[in-house]
């Protein structure tokens, strides 16, 4: 559970159960209850010349139709980029980083 702010002024509770896991390898959460019509979220975990490579595959939808749509690229991407560059952040603070490796984020909503 976490408290999350989609937009100045407003918070809202969000509930992700991990439904999958292949130990060592990836593991899926996905929203239960939250700012999304749908959050499935899969973290790949592979082990690499040097170290372990993670990538996330995302695929979510925002809720309240065109007004969602809109909001996408005004808030949600700037918001999904600072969790997952926090994100990156941490790691790389805890376990350190391959220099040969750039990091990539893109996001796409349907």
């Amino acid at each position: 559970q976490y408290k999350v702010s989609p937009f100045p002024g407003f918070t809202t509770k969000w509930v992700t159960e991990i439904t999958h896991v292949a130990q060592g390898s990836y593991f899926v959460d996905e929203q239960r209850f939250g700012p999304y019509a749908l959050w499935h979220h899969k973290h790949f975990i592979k082990e690499i010349d040097k170290g372990v490579e993670m990538e996330d595959i995302i695929d979510y939808k925002l809720p309240l139709g065109i007004l969602g749509q809109i909001a996408h690229p005004i808030l949600v991407k700037k918001q999904l980029q600072e969790i997952f560059s926090f994100r990156e952040q941490k790691l790389q603070e805890l376990f350190g980083s391959i220099a040969d490796i750039p990091t990539q984020l893109e996001f796409k909503s349907f």
